[in-house]
């Protein structure tokens, strides 16, 4: 899948989704999950917030970090950056830059246009970030872990959904009743099925203590009989469910499917119904 457009940065995740939401952007490139530091909390959180969007693809990138500085300077004293990002380079900044402050912001984005603005001395942010502002690289291609990769989700409003590929991903978030058992027969349902489940992920619900929603991602297209089945059966275990998207992954490994099975054990019940078997 290719998309062709003016791409525009906004400072945080937020507000890259509302400009989605307004029609002012046809998409929204966002962070959802880094093999590091787990899930990306502000964009579970703003997917459940206002209009519905959907998720139409996603892509893995390798992670890898710049120091970015204002021209001339010489001693560092703050380093901000996104909680993910700083989390990532906590060891290098406590051997290279020792006595330094870090700062969480709402994106690498928005500490890069601190750091320019002379709010702090230096901004962990992506290498690309040096041809946005005025800015120096300090160092490059830092990192504590490894081969660290974030998946990304290309976000957008509604509408037709891309085919299924063999090599898809669903994801849904679930509100559920609080009751004993409930994530037990979300669980079940998936089984039951033979769909591969692929994330789960809790986010409290922010109006009382102790209620959360889930975010389930499974192998699939809401196409396929056996996943839409499931949906199905998830929404009449909820009290409400907003569908986040189905759309190829990211690594095209085929999922294993079942939908032969279930829609042999379809036809056979449709038959029974109709009086032709028994």
């Amino acid at each position: 899948m290719r998309f062709e457009g003016e791409l525009v940065p906004f400072e945080t995740i937020p507000l890259a989704v509302a400009a989605v939401r307004d029609g002012s952007a046809d998409f929204a490139c966002v962070p959802i999950e880094n093999s590091v530091e787990g899930a990306v909390p502000v964009t579970l959180d703003v997917l459940v917030r206002d209009e519905p969007v959907v998720a139409v693809a996603e892509t893995v990138l390798d992670v890898r970090f710049s120091v970015l500085v204002r021209p001339g300077t010489t001693e560092i004293r703050t380093v901000a950056s996104h909680p993910h990002a700083l989390a990532q380079v906590r060891e290098w900044i406590a051997a290279s830059l020792p006595g330094a402050t870090s700062i969480a912001t709402s994106s690498t984005a928005a500490a890069a246009a601190a750091v320019e603005r002379g709010e702090f001395d230096a901004a962990v942010s992506a290498p690309v970030a040096v041809n946005h502002y005025k800015l120096d690289e300090y160092a490059t291609d830092i990192l504590d872990v490894p081969d660290a990769r974030t998946r990304f989700l290309l976000l957008r409003r509604p509408g037709q959904l891309p085919e299924p590929t063999g090599a898809d991903r669903t994801s849904v978030v679930v509100t559920t009743p609080n009751r004993v058992g409930v994530l037990s027969e979300l669980l079940t349902e998936l089984a039951l099925r033979g769909i591969n489940l692929t994330g789960l992920e809790s986010r409290p619900q922010k109006g009382k203590l102790g209620t959360y929603r889930f975010y389930i991602d499974v192998e699939g297209h809401i196409a396929e009989p056996r996943i839409g089945d499931a949906l199905a059966a998830l929404h009449r275990h909820s009290r409400e469910i907003r569908f986040l998207g189905s759309f190829p992954k990211a690594d095209h490994e085929p999922a294993e499917a079942h939908n032969a099975e279930f829609a042999a054990a379809a036809s056979w019940v449709d038959a029974v119904r109709k009086g032709e078997r028994g």
